[in-house]
């Protein structure tokens, strides 16, 4: 009876909430960040990376759903590894799964300062950043229903403005068109080489749609609501990045719309419509919030998973007694998100958010060929099926492999350092965290229910 009484995670969600989620975690990288594609590939290299890595997000929730409807906890791909590669494995891609949200919450808060400076040179816009991830923490720190409630509004209006934006520019009538694609796009300057460096940038397209999977432990219907909300959130932001390309790209010439931190409110500018120029405002800053705040729901379940298996410090595993919340985790992870969001700059952590994401979905895709050695189709139940198998966990590895050799481009550096950091992070965790693990706390939540897998 003890452990009933105790708190735990509410089943509170359904399928439209984990659109809010995906959804609002994913739309603000159509307002800014997806730009520097044409910095790094030109116009016509920016939307076949757009496409291209479309595919790529295609083929990873199909991989994701399925293998976090037969593993329904918190935590999502580092949930899927703990039972599938082990405790080293695991650790390492909660830490990349934390520091993937956390960084594009730190690019949410910046680009909300930046924004508000276009009010007036004399705003000062830290107190307004650290005011609204203090009161985005507190709705996390109150329950997930109500902060995705919010989401749900937020999003909503932000793809709206998209839409006005795209009608202001009367597309639709050749002769009264605003969009002069021929006279402000500058093709492919780089050639193939240029799409390929694109890739890491188009990425902020959709990265974040696969955190859908780190609150099925709170889904109602886990069969239904991740492949419903999941798959018609990916749609959603497919057609979001191809009209945020048309309208950008045919109002903003290429050199300047490369270097923009909110493209779309630039494009808002060219308009001249000063309803168009303020929705656009509140348009960008709504995309930013209901990121952030989807952001501090899903780093704060892969830190607290991680806590809760005792790979880190199991203090973080309290939930609230009264909301049945993460507290613990939410709190601690702020202070990161923001100092890291001061730094100003957007590329570095925008380029870091990305090289945490690319080695989640190359891992993932190897899980997704051993789950299915491990469990065929047939021998345990499953919410929904990935088609095609093994051809989307290949695509996810061929072009995550890609996307990473393309950030080379540029980005060397970076890319180093990440790599030395989880290093240094996996050394850490063999000599000395690992002798705190309690292997059967590791995988009792899940384990007993499964039957032996195939060659086990």
């Amino acid at each position: 009876m003890g452990k009933k009484n105790e708190p735990h995670l509410l089943k509170v969600l359904g399928p439209v909430h984990v659109w809010a989620l995906g959804v609002g975690i994913v739309l603000v990288g159509q307002f800014m960040g997806w730009n520097f594609t044409i910095a790094k590939g030109g116009s016509l290299g920016s939307i076949i990376a757009c496409w291209v890595i479309a595919i790529l997000y295609v083929c990873l929730i199909m991989i994701n759903t399925e293998m976090g409807s037969v593993i329904p906890e918190a935590g999502g791909q580092y949930a899927m590894a703990k039972y599938l590669l082990g405790p080293l494995a695991a650790f390492n891609i909660g830490l990349m799964l934390v520091f993937e949200y956390l960084m594009l919450e730190a690019a949410d808060a910046l680009v909300v300062g930046e924004i508000l400076k276009t009010l007036s040179p004399d705003v000062q816009p830290l107190p307004y950043i650290i005011l609204s991830l203090l009161l985005l923490t507190y709705l996390n720190y109150k329950g997930l229903h109500a902060t995705l409630n919010l989401n749900i509004i937020l999003t909503a209006i932000a793809f709206f403005t998209i839409i006005v934006l795209l009608f202001s520019t009367k597309f639709y009538l050749p002769s009264q068109s605003l969009i002069n694609l021929n006279g402000l796009t500058n093709g492919l300057p780089y050639g193939a080489m240029g799409i390929l460096g694109a890739l890491q940038f188009g990425c902020w397209f959709f990265l974040g749609i696969e955190g859908t999977v780190l609150v099925v432990e709170e889904c109602k219907s886990v069969g239904r609501a991740l492949p419903v909300g999941a798959i018609t959130g990916l749609i959603t932001l497919i057609i979001g990045a191809s009209i945020t390309w048309f309208v950008s790209s045919g109002l903003v010439e290429a050199t300047i719309l490369g270097k923009s931190t909110y493209p779309l409110f630039d494009a808002a500018v060219v308009v001249n419509n000063p309803i168009v120029i303020n929705l656009l405002f509140m348009g960008t800053m709504l995309a930013c919030l209901a990121s952030a705040n989807g952001c501090i729901a899903d780093a704060s379940r892969a830190w607290y998973s991680m806590s809760r298996d005792t790979l880190i410090p199991k203090s973080f595993a309290v939930l609230h007694p009264k909301y049945n919340t993460p507290y613990r985790a939410i709190l601690f992870l702020l202070p990161i998100s923001l100092a890291f969001g001061l730094t100003g700059l957007l590329d570095q952590i925008i380029t870091f958010s990305i090289l945490s994401a690319l080695l989640v979905y190359i891992l993932t895709a190897y899980m997704m060929v051993k789950f299915r050695k491990m469990y065929p189709l047939g021998s345990i139940e499953r919410g929904y099926q990935a088609k095609w198998h093994p051809v989307p966990a290949i695509i996810v590895f061929v072009l995550s492999g890609a996307t990473l050799f393309g950030m080379y481009f540029g980005y060397w550096i970076n890319l180093l350092a990440g790599f030395v950091f989880y290093l240094l992070a996996s050394v850490w965790f063999v000599l000395y965290r690992s002798r705190d693990l309690d292997y059967h706390t590791f995988v009792s939540k899940g384990i007993a229910q499964w039957p032996r897998p195939k060659g086990y």
